[in-house]
């Protein structure tokens, strides 16, 4: 899930801030690594004649984006074993980006049919080392900007993150199109360059005042100051449970559906290069329209009805799947699903990241946020790898209508909360800075 855009674009002269160019690279150096273990990975395997059963698997390889917040104490807390001398933040970056590329090398030389065991270890690999970085670079971005700056570094992050996912996914599909998978996943590595460049030349964010913080000596000690004191805050909330369920479900159907995605394309005979020129391509300037109009919708109506409205529209949007299926190979009908499925998605994470922002605790919101985001990831690395059994036994029609049902729960909870726990009303956005 994607963060929601801010409401108001940065003024022309903020953007010629370094930083935030620093954070633009970093966005895209962090969305390279994601459809390489996901939608890439799964058209290669599509392609290469693995069963829909093995495929769904392939949700699992992602778990690492979801339980990123365990070993993010120690990325925090611990120097980075080499580039000590560049700081915390960068040290550890120019420490994970040169191994992650040669990881995602590695992948493009690995036999899904012969020695499928491989790639996906190979996958987790990337996975394991794509989160790693996810963490650093979030703490980058906080502490490199100040309050009132934050919106713009994170506009900046979206969009070069939502450049790398149409590089590393419609890109790539061309490549492999014309030179095979294993250039591919080598071009794919090469982007991790651009993230790397932006470690060599940007600033390191100057330390907390007193230093950063030291956990206490002792395992038990450290494990209560990380990780066991937000958790307890956050239980201090009314319904706490029913706020987890329904962070946990609200994805559930997209996630379903979206892990079949790519063989379902597939079987319909579409071409790698129409999956590249609709899917990725059209599909991300879709997510981005509905993400911008999300933000002013939350804006214009509240979060609270934003979320209902745009929790309908992303559940009736699976239907869509089904008019594709029955239309067959029919290139308009897959403009149309893609183009209604990734603007309502867009619209939905405007609501729904708005919301997760408003129940974290000032005194813990990095860590709350890791932990509520790491939860809403987990229907698709988990329930999301029994998607390609259910659509074998299914059928395509069936399997979507499933779906789209499965969002029905996460509704139920949704409504029971906002009745009880209204979210607060939005702040009014702060005024941009002057250029540094």
């Amino acid at each position: 899930m994607s963060p929601a855009l801010p409401e108001s674009p940065p003024s022309p002269a903020a953007w010629r801030d370094r930083r935030f160019l620093v954070l633009l690279a970093l966005g895209f150096s962090a969305g390279v690594p994601l459809p390489l273990t996901a939608f890439t990975l799964r058209q290669w395997m599509s392609e290469s004649g693995i069963s829909l059963a093995a495929i769904g698997l392939t949700a699992l390889i992602g778990l690492a984006y979801t339980f990123k917040f365990l070993w993010s104490p120690l990325l925090d807390h611990v120097a980075p074993p080499a580039f000590r001398a560049w700081g915390r933040r960068r040290g550890w970056l120019a420490c994970i980006m040169p191994v992650l590329a040669l990881a995602i090398l590695a992948l493009g030389q690995t036999d899904p049919v012969g020695v499928a065991s491989v790639t996906v270890a190979v996958a987790v690999l990337v996975a394991f080392l794509s989160a790693s970085q996810d963490i650093v670079v979030d703490a980058y971005r906080i502490e490199i900007l100040a309050e009132r700056e934050q919106g713009y570094g994170l506009a900046c992050y979206i969009w070069g993150y939502r450049g790398a996912l149409l590089a590393s996914n419609a890109g790539a599909l061309a490549v492999a199109e014309f030179f095979g998978w294993g250039v591919a996943f080598a071009y794919c590595a090469g982007l991790i360059g651009i993230g790397f460049a932006a470690v060599v030349l940007g600033p390191e964010p100057a330390p907390p005042e007193g230093g950063h913080v030291r956990l206490a000596a002792g395992w038990g000690p450290r494990l209560e100051t990380a990780v066991l004191a937000p958790f307890r805050d956050f239980l201090r909330h009314q319904h706490w449970l029913a706020i987890l369920l329904f962070i946990a479900l609200f994805k559930l159907g997209e996630a379903l559906a979206g892990i079949m995605t790519a063989p379902f394309y597939r079987d319909l005979g579409f071409s790698r290069l129409d999956v590249a020129a609709v899917s990725s391509v059209f599909g991300l300037f879709a997510t981005l329209l509905g993400a911008v109009a999300g933000g002013w919708l939350v804006a214009k109506i509240g979060t609270a009805r934003a979320l209902v409205l745009t929790g309908l529209t992303q559940m009736l949007s699976n239907l869509m799947y089904v008019a594709l299926n029955e239309a067959g190979h029919s290139l308009p009908m897959l403009w149309a699903q893609v183009g209604v499925e990734n603007f309502t998605d867009g619209l939905a994470d405007a609501a729904f990241v708005t919301y997760l922002s408003a129940l974290t605790s000032r005194s813990f919101t990095a860590t709350q946020y890791a932990l509520l985001s790491s939860l809403a990831a987990v229907p698709l690395r988990t329930l999301g790898a029994g998607s390609g059994w259910l659509a074998g036994a299914m059928g395509w029609t069936p399997f979507f209508l499933l779906t789209t049902a499965a969002a029905l729960p996460a509704l139920g909870i949704m409504l029971f909360l906002l009745r009880r726990l209204p979210p607060p009303a939005p702040e009014p956005a702060p005024l941009p800075e002057p250029a540094r």
